[in-house]
C-alpha cells in the first residue's frame, strides 16, 4: 500500500501563498490582482461545491430562461453567474464586468467604488452537459481598463487577447482543479476537499512535445469547408499526417482544452454553414484560453489569424477556434489558406 503521508519538511503551496509568491515578483505591484484572483478561486469552491451535488439539490435542470446567446439557461448557469459577480461586485478592484449570461456589460454598483480591472467570465462553459455528469468550467480573463476613471464602459471590454493581465478556467470533473497564468507561465492547482483549499499540483505547466489527442465535433463533418476536411484527414494520418493521434471530445471546451494541455494536442471549432462566423465566443473562451495556452507554449488561431491579436468589436462576438501544440495549429492555418482562399 502506497504511504499518502506528507514528508516532513515538504513544500505546501496553497493558491493564494502562489499568487502571492509570485506578487514580490514586481515590487511596484499593489497586490490588487493577487485579491482578485483569489477572490476568483473563491468563487471556484463556491460553485465546486454546487456541482459535486448537483444530483442531490434543486439546481439541474432549465430555468425556462434564454441567454444572449439564444441557449437555454441552467440553473447552474444562474448560480455560478450569481456568484461570481457577487464576489467582485463591491471589492473596488473592478471598473466593470462582462459575462456570457448578460447581453449587455455589467456595472459596478453605484454604492461601491470602481476600480482598475475589468474582469470577463464564462461563469459555467458545457453547462449542457450538467444534467449527464460530465465535467464543465469556468473560464475568466482580467484586463486593465482603458478609461481612466469613473464607471467602466464597453470600450474597457473589447480588448484583444494581447492586452489580459491573467487568463485561466476552473475545472468541475473528478477533482476541482484551477489553471492560471498572468503572463509567466501556467500553474495548475488542485482543491483539496478535506481542508477547502486549492493546492499547487502542477506547477509550470508546457504542452507536451509529442501531442497525443485531437478534440473535434466530428458529427459537423459535412458542414466544414473543404480546408478543414481535408485538415481533419490529415490529423488521422493521410497526407503525411501525424499517426497515432486520437479522437477525444467531450463537448465541454474547458475540460477537452484541460486534457489537451497535459497530454498534447488541438481543440477545433471551425466555422460551418450554419455558423459562417463560428460558435464560440471570442471574450468569454477564446481570447482566455488562446492566451493560457500560447503562455504553455502552445498556439491559438481562427484558422487564419493568432486569436490574441484580433481586435473585438462586439461583446458577443464569435470566432472559429484551433487551440493546441503549435504545429498543428500552424498546419490548420495552412490547410485554410490553401483549400479555402
Amino acid at each position: 500500500m502506497k504511504n499518502h503521508t506528507i514528508e516532513p519538511g515538504a513544500r505546501i503551496v496553497t493558491i493564494e501563498r502562489h499568487i502571492l509568491d509570485r506578487q514580490r515578483d514586481f515590487p511596484d505591484a499593489s497586490g490588487t490582482l493577487t485579491q482578485l484572483l483569489y477572490d476568483i478561486a473563491i468563487a471556484g469552491k463556491l460553485i465546486a461545491s454546487h456541482t459535486t451535488r448537483a444530483g442531490l439539490a434543486d439546481i439541474l435542470g432549465q430555468t425556462g430562461a434564454i441567454n444572449v446567446q439564444g441557449e437555454e439557461v441552467q440553473k447552474l448557469d444562474v448560480y455560478a453567474h450569481r456568484t461570481m459577480f457577487q464576489l467582485n461586485d463591491h471589492t473596488g478592484r473592478l471598473a466593470v464586468m462582462g459575462s456570457e449570461e448578460e447581453d449587455d456589460i455589467i456595472p459596478i454598483p453605484a454604492k461601491y467604488p470602481t476600480g482598475k480591472y475589468v474582469l470577463l467570465f464564462d461563469p459555467l462553459d458545457g453547462s449542457s452537459n450538467i444534467d449527464v455528469n460530465v465535467s464543465v468550467g469556468t473560464i475568466f480573463a482580467i484586463f486593465r481598463r482603458k478609461t481612466e476613471s469613473g464607471p467602466g464602459t464597453l470600450e474597457d471590454c473589447l480588448q484583444p487577447g494581447s492586452a489580459i493581465v491573467a487568463a485561466g478556467y476552473i475545472v468541475y470533473g473528478a477533482s476541482t482543479m484551477l489553471v492560471y497564468t498572468t503572463g509567466q507561465g501556467v500553474h495548475g492547482f488542485t482543491l483539496d476537499p478535506s481542508i477547502g483549499e486549492f493546492l499547487l499540483s502542477h506547477p509550470n505547466i508546457r504542452l507536451p512535445q509529442t501531442p497525443k489527442y485531437f478534440s473535434a465535433n466530428q458529427g459537423y463533418h459535412k458542414r466544414w469547408s473543404n480546408g478543414v476536411q481535408r485538415y481533419t484527414r490529415w490529423l488521422q494520418g493521410e497526407d503525411g499526417g501525424p499517426s497515432g493521434l486520437s479522437l477525444r471530445y467531450i463537448g465541454s471546451m474547458v475540460a477537452d482544452i484541460h486534457r489537451n494541455l497535459l497530454r498534447g494536442g488541438v481543440f477545433y471549432y471551425p466555422a460551418d454553414a450554419k455558423a459562417p462566423n463560428g460558435k464560440l465566443r471570442l471574450l468569454y473562451e477564446a481570447i482566455p484560453i488562446g492566451f493560457l495556452i500560447e503562455q504553455a507554449g502552445g498556439y491559438a488561431s481562427d484558422g487564419r489569424q493568432p486569436i490574441c491579436q484580433i481586435q473585438p468589436t462586439e461583446l458577443h462576438q464569435r470566432t472559429p477556434v484551433f487551440i493546441g501544440n503549435r504545429d498543428l495549429v500552424e498546419k490548420a492555418e495552412e490547410y485554410i489558406a490553401k483549400y479555402d482562399g
